[in-house]
């Protein structure tokens, strides 16, 4: 069911979604949280589709905010709010309101959302495109637990990389940091299975995608140890390797889909390594609505420290390592090899074990 509101309120808006609820049969709300997307025209469709995807995961109101700026003098001072409320299968799973803001109500967005919002559910708020300096500052985000930017989707991914450690504030994150989850969990369990330290690293892929130098960052955040970033032409990530005692462990993926994890003494294997579509990193992303202070250490390494090569960074103080010891891994877990790691005293930069690379 589909609803046009022209020169409307937000009270008129809720009535509407009561109106519409009523009408297909489903009197009661059963959305676990609000996401607001903050798009323009162009990328709103794309961004709607990811978002309905992801509530089959994740029931919520989406609410759809399209700031719409007008070239004419006389347009820009006329404030006029105009929704689409759509609820049942055209809404995917919960309820979706698009808003398209003029005049002076684009300066007030938070005003027209606020009333909008669930009660007593969480706040999520998406940046698909365009993302501001600080996102926890940003009135509309400010409104939020979780603060999601891209900056894959940045003119300039490295700098925007770079911005989002100067500004970063607990609950931020970054569809750039979900999409090497894969990456990151291969990984640590190949480090789990080889008792042996890791002494440098190479991570391959496009040049100016973020989620390399992320997880070039990280690597060099958890194992104290120099990370080169070399550039291939891709697509996305190609190949990380390790170099260790006993020789290289690289995970290398030419094409996008299928990598091989190669390990000394051990066979090659076939693993698959899929590249996600916006809908999938969305909807991990929606998991888990507490602070990821995995990704704030390795944000905080610095994408500087990657142009050289990667310089190796002084051994972690032992509260850096109890930090490190609590991070759980992507099921929540904390891994037994990092724990026993973490609880040790920290070893020379170039000598740090493997295990601390136990994920978020």
């Amino acid at each position: 069911m589909k609803m046009d509101l022209t020169d409307t309120t937000s009270s008129k808006i809720n009535s509407a979604l009561v109106q519409g609820r009523r009408a297909i049969g489903t009197p009661a709300i059963g959305m676990v949280l609000t996401l607001v997307i903050v798009t323009d025209e162009e990328h709103a469709y794309d961004a709607l589709k990811a978002a309905n995807e992801a509530s089959r995961e994740h029931p919520s109101r989406k609410l759809v905010v399209i700031k719409r700026v007008s070239r004419s003098p006389r347009d820009r001072a006329k404030a006029r709010l105009d929704a689409e409320v759509r609820v049942g299968t055209s809404a995917g799973t919960g309820e979706t309101v698009v808003l398209r803001l003029y005049g002076d109500v684009i300066d007030h967005a938070q005003s027209v959302v606020l009333p909008l919002l669930l009660p007593d559910a969480p706040v999520v708020v998406w940046w698909p495109v365009t993302s501001p300096l600080s996102p926890e500052k940003d009135p509309l985000g400010a409104l939020g637990q979780r603060r999601v930017t891209d900056t894959y989707a940045a003119e300039d991914p490295l700098a925007e990389v770079s911005a989002r450690a100067a500004h970063y504030a607990p609950g931020d994150t970054d569809l750039a940091w979900t999409r090497i989850t894969p990456w990151r969990s291969m990984l640590a369990a190949a480090l789990d299975q080889q008792q042996v330290d890791v002494l440098s690293a190479e991570v391959e892929g496009e040049g100016y995608n973020p989620s390399g130098e992320l997880l070039a960052m990280w690597l060099a955040d958890r194992l104290g140890i120099p990370v080169k970033r070399t550039v291939s032409e891709g697509p996305g990530l190609t190949a990380v390797r390790l170099e260790t005692k006993n020789g290289q462990i690289v995970l290398d993926r030419p094409n996008g889909t299928l990598a091989t994890l190669c390990m000394p003494g051990q066979p090659d294997r076939a693993v698959a390594l899929n590249r996600r579509d916006t809908a999938e990193l969305l909807a991990e992303e929606l998991r888990r609505l507490d602070p990821d202070i995995t990704y704030e250490s390795a944000l905080k390494y610095g994408v500087e420290r990657l142009s050289d090569g990667g310089s190796a960074p002084a051994a972690k103080a032992p509260a850096a390592a109890e930090e490190a010891k609590a991070a759980p891994s992507e099921d929540g877990a904390v891994p037994a090899a990092a724990e026993s790691k973490a609880a040790a005293a920290p070893a020379p930069a170039k000598k740090a074990s493997g295990k601390k690379a136990a994920g978020k």
